[in-house]
């Protein structure tokens, strides 16, 4: 496969509506048709090695990565949303450099890229089946059909998959039915809101003065005043038995005290 690509050695790109880098020229067109081809920026290759970071522990292969993807480093801006490539031989992973990377889909049956696509699916699978109990183990072919179903939908409405789009599908898939923890409160608390009607100034202003919503906080006035009041009983009584005691302590016989000799 690198006998194939040696002639690719620059490419100019252009800034799509889609806000996605596409390649709109290369140094070699007879291998490779620019209509709908889409590269990787560096913002979404870092996002793609976050992406495969959890799949190390399901077999993913780091070297398998890099030989599916051809590294550009920019070369010079040309302007109007066009900057022209330069090839370099760096990782994907390893450089210190900002790459764009170009899937190699020269062979798209059973070239590097489409090895990719199938490894991705398998490790994804398998950690999927790891993490979560389904009712019966999910399939690489499940998965497939899937996201080709929904790739098949932008076909017919003429869009163009890009590979970040494309890659990210795998990264990214869940079963219907099924969504992390971090998901699903937020989910809770969008519903929530969603439920809650939206109140102009004069609505707010006549709930209120709406006096059949105070009488759980007029019951409780009534039932405070009824606690004060029986507190105030509690405190005359006291005050009555203090004075009747004052009065049986003066009718007692004082005791004579001693005096000293």
């Amino acid at each position: 496969m690198a006998k194939a690509t040696s002639t690719l050695n620059w490419c100019v790109i252009r800034l799509g509506d889609d806000h996605n880098w596409w390649v709109h020229e290369t140094s070699d067109p007879v291998r490779w048709d620019v209509d709908g081809l889409s590269i990787v920026d560096p913002r979404q290759v870092d996002h793609l090695i976050d992406l495969v970071e959890p799949l190390r522990d399901y077999g993913f292969d780091q070297d398998m990565f890099d030989a599916a993807f051809i590294p550009f480093r920019i070369e010079r801006d040309l302007g109007s949303g066009k900057v022209r490539l330069k090839r370099v031989k760096d990782s994907l992973f390893e450089s210190d450099e900002k790459l764009f990377a170009l899937a190699d889909i020269l062979d798209e049956e059973n070239g590097p890229y489409a090895d990719l696509l199938d490894h991705l699916t398998r490790c994804r699978v398998k950690m999927l089946n790891d993490l979560f109990e389904f009712e019966s183990r999910l399939t690489v072919d499940e998965v497939e059909d899937e996201i080709r179903e929904a790739q098949n939908a932008d076909f017919i409405e003429g869009k163009a998959i890009h590979t970040f789009n494309e890659l990210s599908a795998i990264l990214d898939y869940m079963p219907a039915g099924y969504e992390t923890d971090d998901e699903a409160p937020a989910k809770d608390i969008d519903a929530d809101d969603e439920d809650l009607p939206e109140l102009d100034e004069e609505e707010e202003e006549k709930l209120k003065n709406d006096e059949s919503l105070k009488w759980d906080e007029d019951e409780e006035n009534g039932d405070d005043d009824e606690e004060k009041d029986e507190d105030d009983e509690d405190e005359e009584d006291d005050d009555e038995k203090e004075d009747d005691d004052e009065e049986e302590e003066d009718e007692r016989p004082r005791r004579r005290s001693r005096g000293r000799g």
